[in-house]
């Protein structure tokens, strides 16, 4: 497997960071135009608490490099737009405020993160002519091919509705990032494993993928279950595992921006495991080796 940071260091000729930045949209699975309350998965930050407040861009981007000052001398960032749907609402407005920050001349890469079912004609339009003056990497939060779990955890949109978004992204020559999550409930190892083969076949297929554990975060709706009635959630050794296989299944040519994922730790509830961030990516590099692939910790 390809690692993103040297891939980047490579074609860029430094480190580049990622600077975690808000456009102002929300979610049609949060207001009502699919559903309320979003996934079950999902934060009332839409996934965004490290991102930056609202407010005027050039401001948001300022105060993010800001705070990355002391792990980083790097002069040079990616753009990523993690909360909620960042191609939901006025499609000329988002363009303004996009073009507006990949015509900077220290970002290099604007990362969206969005909905396979925000994707209109317009929407597509908008991102060709934005990836025609630099790269545009979208952000699909897949996280798992079985629609019994999509549809468990609210996610709204049935699998055949990714692939037709992956299809199109792919024609205009856009990179494709997917999200996939580990621990999903009533999914087996298997259907996680399952998941991870789905993505390996497709072609075209995804540019590179993130994997993380399931968070259950207070102030969602997982998170009201769980503290009702806990559920069994995959332990360190179970996930590990998991993401070592899949990292065997995957093709090389596929690029791994994420092994795990840590959630707010002010509002996580489970597992406790997950805030050993460290531990966790030693632990696949462990397993890697075991397994005689090649072994790597991302910190991307």
């Amino acid at each position: 497997m390809k690692k993103l940071s040297d891939i980047l260091k490579q074609q860029y000729g430094e480190k580049i960071f990622k600077i975690c930045l808000t456009s102002g949209c929300t979610c049609p699975n949060r207001d009502g135009k699919i559903s309320l309350g979003g996934c079950s998965f999902c934060s009332e930050g839409g996934s965004g608490e490290f991102a930056s407040a609202p407010g005027d861009i050039d401001t948001q981007i300022e105060e993010a490099k800001e705070r990355i000052r002391n792990k980083t001398s790097a002069s040079r960032y990616i753009a990523y737009f993690q909360s909620f749907t960042n191609t939901y609402g006025d499609v000329e407005t988002l363009e303004k405020l996009y073009e507006r920050v990949i015509r900077r001349k220290d970002i290099v890469i604007l990362s969206i993160g969005t909905r396979p079912d925000c994707l209109g004609e317009d929407v597509l339009e908008m991102l060709r002519r934005l990836n025609e003056i630099k790269p545009v990497w979208i952000e699909l939060g897949l996280q798992t091919m079985h629609d019994e779990t999509a549809q468990r955890v609210n996610r709204g949109y049935q699998l055949v509705v990714f692939e037709d978004a992956l299809n199109r992204l792919k024609s205009l020559g856009i990179q494709v990032i997917v999200h996939v999550i580990f621990g999903l409930p009533g999914e087996t190892r298997e259907d996680m494993l399952q998941t991870i083969r789905y993505l390996a076949a497709l072609s075209p297929g995804p540019d590179g993928i993130k994997l993380q554990m399931l968070n259950i975060l207070r102030g969602t709706e997982l998170g009201r279950q769980y503290e009702e009635n806990p559920f069994p959630l995959l332990s360190l050794e179970e996930y590990t595992d998991i993401a070592a296989e899949s990292i065997s299944i995957l093709p090389e040519e596929m690029v791994i921006h994420r092994m795990t994922g840590d959630g707010p730790g002010n509002i996580l509830i489970a597992p406790d495991w997950v805030r050993n961030k460290k531990k966790v990516l030693n632990t696949i590099s462990r397993k890697l080796k075991e397994k005689n692939e090649v072994s790597f910790t991302n910190k991307c």
